[in-house]
C-alpha cells in the first residue's frame, strides 16, 4: 500500500500574517517621525507594534531593510496616476499625487530626516533610490508616455528631464522653502509645465 504525502500549509513561525506586518510598517513609520531614523530601534518598532522582534527579523534582515519597505509600501502606491485621458489632466493628477505625499503629517516630518541621514548613509541612499524613487519615477513616466502615444508631446520628448521638472517645484516649495500651497497654485504650476513641456 503506498502512502501518498500532502503538503501541509506551515503554521506558527513559518507563517507571515499581513495584519503583523501592516502594524510593523505603521509602527516603523510613527517611530520614523516621532525620533527619526537615527534613533530608530528594532526594540521601539516590535513594542509599538506589540510583537516579539523576531517578527521583525523574519520580515527583514536589518534596521535599514525595514525601514525602506514600509517606506515603500506607504509611498510608490502614492505615485500611481490614472489615465485622465489629457497631459494637462494627467500632470494636475501627478502634481496632487505629489504634493498629497510630501504634504502628508507623518511622511512630511519623515522626509527631512531621511534625506539629511541618507547623504551621511550611501547605502541607504542607494537603498531609497532603488526601492521608492525609481519605482515612483516609472509611474510618473508611464503618463508622459501617454501623451506622446497621444501625440500631445513629441516622440523625441525627454522624459527623465520632464520627470525632474516635474515634481522639483512641489518639493522645493514645500520642503525647502516651507511655503503655503496657495489653493491654486498647482493649477498655475501645471499651466506653467504645460507651455514649458510641448517645445
Amino acid at each position: 500500500m503506498m502512502c501518498v504525502m500532502t503538503k501541509r500549509t506551515p503554521t506558527g513561525a513559518a507563517v507571515l500574517q499581513p495584519q503583523v506586518t501592516s502594524a510593523i510598517t505603521e509602527a516603523v513609520l510613527d517611530e520614523l517621525a516621532l525620533h527619526g531614523y537615527g534613533r530608530l530601534s528594532m526594540e521601539a518598532v516590535a513594542k509599538r507594534a506589540e510583537v516579539g522582534k523576531s517578527a521583525l527579523y523574519r520580515r527583514w534582515p536589518s534596521k535599514q531593510d525595514m525601514v525602506v519597505a514600509a517606506l515603500a509600501e506607504f509611498s510608490v502606491p502614492l505615485a500611481e496616476i490614472p489615465d485622465t485621458g489629457s497631459l494637462r489632466g494627467d500632470l494636475l493628477a501627478t502634481v496632487t499625487a505629489v504634493h498629497d505625499w510630501l504634504s502628508h503629517p507623518r511622511f512630511g516630518t519623515i522626509l527631512p530626516d531621511l534625506t539629511a541621514e541618507a547623504v551621511r548613509n550611501p547605502a541607504l541612499a542607494e537603498a531609497i533610490a532603488a526601492t521608492i524613487g525609481e519605482p515612483r519615477r516609472e509611474l510618473g513616466a508611464i503618463a508622459l508616455r501617454r501623451a506622446v502615444e497621444r501625440r500631445e508631446l513629441p516622440a523625441y520628448f525627454d522624459v527623465e528631464i520632464a520627470l525632474d521638472l516635474i515634481a522639483a517645484p512641489v518639493y522645493w516649495r514645500l520642503s525647502v522653502r516651507r511655503a503655503e500651497i496657495e489653493p491654486d497654485y498647482l493649477e498655475r504650476l501645471v499651466d506653467h509645465l504645460m507651455r514649458a513641456l510641448q517645445c
